[in-house]
C-alpha cells in the first residue's frame, strides 16, 4: 500500500468523478468499460483526502486506470490480488513508475510500442493503457 493512499472497490455511484478524471487525462471518458467493470466487481478507485484520485478497471492487458499521479497509480497496482492476462501495459515513459514496479520485483516480459493512425491525445496523467484501446 501506499501511504496516505485508500484504494477500494469501485461503485457506481463514483462514476461521475471517475469520468471526470478520466476526461482530464485522455480528454474523453471511458464510462461504459468503467460500469462494466464495476458491475464485474473488478474495478477499484484510490482516494487521497476522501477524495477520488484514480481508477482501474482492472490491473490487466485488457483493462485500463488513470490516476492523477503517480503514486495514485501505484497505489491502484499494489492493491491489485492478480493480474488479469498475461500482465499489464506500462508505459515505461513514465520511468518512476517503471522504477518502482521493477523494485517490487516485477519484470518487463514484452516490450510494446504504440503507434496511432490519426488524432492522439496525449495523456496528461499516469495511467496504464488496455491492448483494446
Amino acid at each position: 500500500t501506499m501511504p496516505g493512499h485508500t484504494v477500494r472497490r469501485a461503485v457506481e455511484a463514483d462514476l461521475g468523478a471517475a469520468n471526470q478524471l478520466c476526461r482530464s487525462i485522455h480528454g474523453h471518458d471511458r464510462g461504459q468499460e468503467l460500469l462494466e467493470a464495476i458491475r464485474r466487481g473488478t474495478a477499484t478507485v484510490v482516494e487521497r483526502h476522501r477524495r477520488i484520485t484514480g481508477y482501474a478497471t482492472a490491473i490487466g492487458f485488457f483493462a485500463h486506470a488513470v490516476a492523477e499521479s503517480d503514486d495514485d497509480l501505484k497505489a491502484l497496482i499494489a492493491a491489485a490480488t492478480e493480474f488479469t492476462g498475461p500482465g499489464f501495459l506500462l508505459p515505461t515513459r513514465n520511468a518512476e513508475v517503471f522504477r518502482w514496479c521493477l523494485e517490487q520485483g516485477l519484470q518487463v516480459v514484452q516490450p510494446m510500442t504504440l503507434m496511432s493512425i490519426g488524432l492522439y491525445n496525449d495523456p496528461q496523467g499516469a495511467f496504464l493503457p488496455s491492448i483494446l484501446f
